[in-house]
């Protein structure tokens, strides 16, 4: 039963309460196991309840016992783990102390050590120096005396470096001797050219075979040397030696000083400087490179392309060579730039003008030959235009030829493809003055491309043909079908005109920006595109009079009195004269709308639309209607309204809705006029256009209209 407690006494956590409930439970199943279901045995549970006590009570004796002897032994082992601490510290004590004294005597005997090799020094140094005294005059004498020296240090090649060394000492040290040692002066200064030649000739050598360790030693040695800078040069030479062989040597470049620049760091005490000076001697063969192919190409389309190509290359360059070390800022390698390109910079806004004005002057002649063009000189205003139009009406009338209107064929002489190539042209120019323009310059330099754009472009090209195609519109009135071109004209400007402006915005505008050419430029630009917006509004006004004119001229020919006016009834249709005149002007609207945009073509058929509502509404008064001619009228007068429709302007829709009303009067019975003259769509009209219109009834006089619409008239 020890084991069974033991077991249920060691659970975690343990319950008291269950502990008793467990052994009541299993004293009750030993009885009801023996057969008695029903009869409970409470003695039988005391028992087990005093024995358990009893049992509990051995096992608490037993565990004292146990744990009195495990104390035992724990106090036992701690007091032998004090004593052996105890002795740990006395012996740490000890160390400590001894460990001190240790350090006193290092520390003494450091101190004596020292002061005797100071000692030691002071009287080593003298000698040494005194040593080195005498050998170096051993050696001065050697130079003193007749014939040349005869020490095997510098007879034997091997032993240069010492022989470098006691001559550059002897060197020195001959520069003050007084005149009467010129003789041995001059000696010592042979010997010193010879050894530094031969130090030079070793270090490309050396350099030739890659033996860094050996040029390391012979720089070192020539640092003392006044031809130590002539060490740098044939280093120098020796790298750039064969490396520029290929086609383009910017790209040659960098890989090149990458090489070299870890040799530098390996050879020369002084490699900042040595990579400056590398660098240099670069951009002295790049301007040999540079003069070479701008020299060949001077003059020609292909100089400022290779100036530009070469001079971003170099710039890119710099750049990428600002990584190495050069002892300097990025102020060296902007000046090495500015160097290289000096001369070419100074004159370049001189030759870009120059060369930009003979391309576009070139292209522009090349274009008008390939025309079979002749420029000529025109003279523009009003007073000439009012003296071409009399001059052609005087000779239509007069069937003689005064001065003939030339409009070349419909030829427009404008072209965009030609005009692109002007824009590119001028394009390049712009990024051209933007890289090679001091920033100061800039945007005066820009401002002469733009000019010279403009003159070009602008002025000689478009305004030009517009003057050309003001010449070639048809006169007003011309009775016969007039030939339209400059609606070609318009929307070819237009086109032109929206790549010049994308170009000012794209390349020219960054650079002026913030300055004053800014406002110039724009003042510039401003004017001559007014100018040539006020000449493209006067040529499509005079083109709405030709179109009206000939409209005009045309119904006046085609139709007669007798048209409107009928003995006998006929087919109510609308004339063939307004049928033309209405394919006319469809013909005229299509042309437009292909080559006006935006607002520009509301405005322009808006005015067409009111012009030839006019020419209609006066052509109208100038006839007589009967019922079977008004009819014809009405048919004619709905023929145009629905050519108009296509405008889709409101007030010439009004217009002409108006005008069909007004025919309407023409038709009605005399007893319904005034009816019809109060109605919505006549209401609005001024009552002495009403009066007017029935008037033009061949009933009027017989009819008495005069009476009957007298309250119409107040």
């Amino acid at each position: 039963m020890f084991m069974q407690y033991m077991k249920e006494l060691e659970q975690e956590p343990f319950d008291a309460d269950e502990f008793v409930e467990r052994l009541a439970w299993r004293t009750v199943s030993v009885t009801r196991d023996e057969g008695d279901q029903q009869q409970f045995d409470p003695i039988l549970l005391n028992d087990t309840f005093v024995q358990a006590i009893k049992d509990l009570q051995l096992l608490h004796e037993r565990q004292q016992k146990k744990c009195e002897k495990l104390e035992n032994e724990c106090r036992e082992e701690e007091a032998k783990h004090f004593q052996k601490i105890s002795s740990l510290q006395e012996k740490n004590r000890s160390a400590v102390s001894t460990f001190q004294k240790l350090d006193e005597r290092i520390n003494s005997v450091a101190t004596k050590v020292l002061h005797l090799g100071d000692q030691l020094e002071s009287v080593n140094l003298p000698r040494s120096r005194a040593v080195e005294a005498q050998k170096l005059m051993n050696h001065f004498a050697e130079f003193l005396g007749p014939g040349s020296p005869i020490s095997d240090v510098f007879t034997d090649a091997k032993k240069i470096d010492e022989a470098a060394d006691i001559i550059q000492k002897l060197h020195l040290i001959s520069q003050e001797l007084p005149d009467k040692f010129d003789s041995a002066k001059k000696k010592i200064g042979k010997y010193y050219k010879n050894i530094e030649e031969q130090l030079i000739d070793d270090f490309v050598r050396a350099q030739r075979s890659n033996n860094r360790a050996r040029m390391k030693e012979i720089a070192a040695i020539l640092y003392h040397f006044k031809s130590y800078s002539q060490c740098i040069d044939a280093f120098i030479e020796q790298s750039l030696m064969g490396a520029f062989t290929g086609k383009d040597i910017f790209l040659l470049v960098i890989p090149l000083c990458e090489k070299n620049f870890s040799v530098m760091k390996e050879v020369f005490s002084n490699p900042e400087q040595v990579m400056a000076k590398f660098v240099l001697n670069i951009f002295e063969q790049l301007q040999t490179y540079v003069v070479s192919i701008l020299t060949s190409k001077s003059g020609s389309d292909d100089y400022l392309r290779n100036l530009a190509d070469s001079y971003s290359k170099t710039v890119k360059l710099a750049a990428d060579l600002s990584k190495f070390d050069m002892g300097s800022d990025n102020s060296y390698l902007n000046m090495l730039t500015t160097k290289t390109f000096q001369k070419y910079l100074d004159t370049y806004i001189t030759d870009e003008t120059r060369l930009l004005r003979e391309k576009c002057s070139n292209l522009l002649l090349n274009y008008y030959n390939s025309k079979k063009h002749q420029k000529k000189a025109i003279q523009t205003g009003g007073f000439q235009d009012l003296r071409r139009d009399l001059q052609a009406v005087i000779g239509t009338r007069a069937n003689i030829n005064i001065a003939q209107i030339e409009n070349y064929g419909g030829e427009t002489f404008l072209s965009e493809e030609m005009a692109i190539t002007i824009l590119q042209e001028s394009k390049s120019a712009f990024q051209r003055c933007q890289m090679l323009s001091q920033p100061k310059e800039t945007a005066a330099n820009a401002s002469l491309v733009l000019e010279i754009l403009l003159q070009y472009l602008v002025v000689e090209h478009i305004d030009y043909a517009i003057d050309l195609g003001l010449q070639a519109l048809p006169i007003p009135e011309s009775k016969s079908n007039p030939k339209i071109y400059f609606f070609d004209v318009v929307r070819q400007c237009n086109a032109i005109i929206h790549l010049l402006e994308k170009q000012f915005s794209d390349s020219v505008v960054p650079l002026i920006s913030s300055t004053p050419k800014h406002s110039e430029c724009l003042q510039k630009k401003k004017q001559l595109l007014e100018q040539i917006e006020t000449k493209l509004d006067n040529g499509l006004d005079r083109t709405i009079t030709a179109i009206v004119g000939w409209v005009k001229s045309y119904l006046q020919s085609e139709q007669k009195k007798s048209d409107f006016k009928p003995e006998t009834d006929v087919d109510t249709l609308s004339s063939q004269a307004s049928l033309k005149v209405v394919q006319f002007m469809n013909d005229i609207t299509k042309k437009a709308r292909d080559s006006l945009d935006g607002k520009n073509v509301d405005h322009f058929l808006m005015e067409l639309g009111v012009r030839f509502h006019r020419v209609i509404f006066d052509h109208l008064h100038q006839f007589q209607f009967n019922s079977a001619g008004a009819m014809c009228a009405i048919c004619d007068v709905n023929e145009y309204r629905k050519c108009v429709k296509a405008y889709k302007q409101p007030l010439v829709d009004t217009l002409f809705d108006s005008l069909h009303a007004l025919c309407n009067l023409l038709l009605v019975k005399p007893e319904n006029l005034q009816q019809v003259c109060n109605g919505e769509q006549l209401a609005g009209l001024d009552r002495s256009i009403l009066l007017n219109f029935i008037q033009l009834r061949s009933d009027y006089k017989t009819q008495k209209l005069a009476v009957t619409l007298k309250g119409l008239a107040s």
